[in-house]
């Protein structure tokens, strides 16, 4: 059954298009970028992050679910479990009341925004630059019933322009500001279009106090997972932090919820590394699975179940995989900073 979806939604999101030139195009950005990154050439790094979901977003809900995030993990609970309580951690921190109108920025395929919308009786309004996933959203908000309560802006999130200012009574945003171009200029946006005294909340991608950028062996971990994720960088924490301020947010807390503390001490890339650890880790994200899944994938374009190059971007997620473990396990990167800041009033 999951299988037949994949299949589905694969051909659904591919369109009929090379998949495998778009992958080579892709797989190439960061050669790209130093040569185009001006506007007499016009590198355009949104439009590689989008390719990047468009190309791979089926297999990101098959392997880990409809909230495409990492989460705080317990021994006791299953990967989706440790999701839904570390979403209902950011619901109590952003102190949401019913009716508020709410900001998702860089929504994804909605899993958060569900629970959001359900557990706080709240509107929202979901940004995000990917029509493939947008669709994706729609859909699934609508089985689920809560189409009605829920909106959708097709744009960048570094230029919400058709929204007005001072819009929103609360905001964030998961794991998506960490693909901005310009980290400072990305806040800067999201604070325009919240009120004055709106909470904003954010979980970024970042390099630890551990990292040292004169270490040639950081440096290329840091470069594999830019590569992987399509980040145009890797901000420090203390970095996020500064382009808050500088778009004018009074930061009131940050903390990396990827060290273990609190009984939580499975690390946060374990479902990628080993079964063992937390409830229900399925098979095909660990090293061994994604192998094998990645030969099943290539039979699967011979039968022509999946659309030709759908192996090349397993293989595309298997290196993201690795990187994202390397720079987990040598305690260099995180994506589990956790901030809350506020627009003042």
């Amino acid at each position: 059954m999951q299988l037949r979806k994949l299949s589905k939604g694969l051909k659904a999101a591919y369109g009929g298009s090379d998949a495998q030139r778009r992958l080579r195009a892709l797989d190439g950005w960061m050669d790209r970028m130093p040569a185009e990154d001006d506007s007499a050439t016009g590198y355009n790094h949104a439009e590689t992050v989008r390719e990047y979901y468009d190309l791979c977003n089926e297999f990101m809900v098959f392997g880990w679910g409809e909230s495409l995030h990492f989460a705080p993990l317990s021994p006791q609970e299953s990967l989706e479990d440790s999701k839904v309580r570390h979403q209902r951690l950011m619901i109590d921190k952003l102190e949401l009341r019913q009716g508020m109108m709410v900001i998702d920025v860089g929504c994804g395929i909605g899993g958060p925004m569900r629970r959001v919308v359900r557990e706080a009786d709240v509107r929202v309004v979901g940004v995000n630059t990917s029509h493939v996933q947008l669709e994706k959203a729609k859909s699934l908000n609508a089985e689920a019933g809560l189409d009605h309560v829920i909106d959708y802006l097709m744009c960048s999130f570094m230029d919400m322009s058709t929204v007005a200012d001072n819009t929103f009574d609360r905001g964030y945003a998961i794991e998506s500001t960490c693909h901005a171009p310009d980290k400072a200029g990305a806040f800067a946006e999201i604070y325009r279009v919240l009120k004055p005294g709106a909470l904003f909340w954010g979980q970024e991608m970042c390099m630890t106090d551990r990292f040292d950028p004169d270490d040639s062996r950081h440096q290329a971990v840091k470069r594999d997972l830019m590569h992987g994720i399509a980040l145009k960088d890797i901000a420090t924490m203390g970095g996020v932090n500064q382009a808050l301020e500088a778009a004018g947010f009074e930061v009131i807390e940050g903390k990396n919820r990827g060290v273990a503390e609190n009984g939580l001490t499975t690390p946060w890339y374990q479902p990628m590394e080993t079964r063992h650890g937390t409830l229900g880790t399925a098979l095909y994200r660990i090293p061994l699975g994604r192998k094998l899944f990645m030969g099943a994938s290539r039979l699967a374009e011979v039968l022509r179940v999946f659309p030709k190059g759908s192996a090349d971007v397993v293989e595309l997620m298997d290196r993201t995989a690795n990187a994202l473990v390397a720079g987990g396990r040598a305690g260099l990167f995180t994506p589990l900073y956790c901030f809350l800041a506020r627009k003042p009033l």
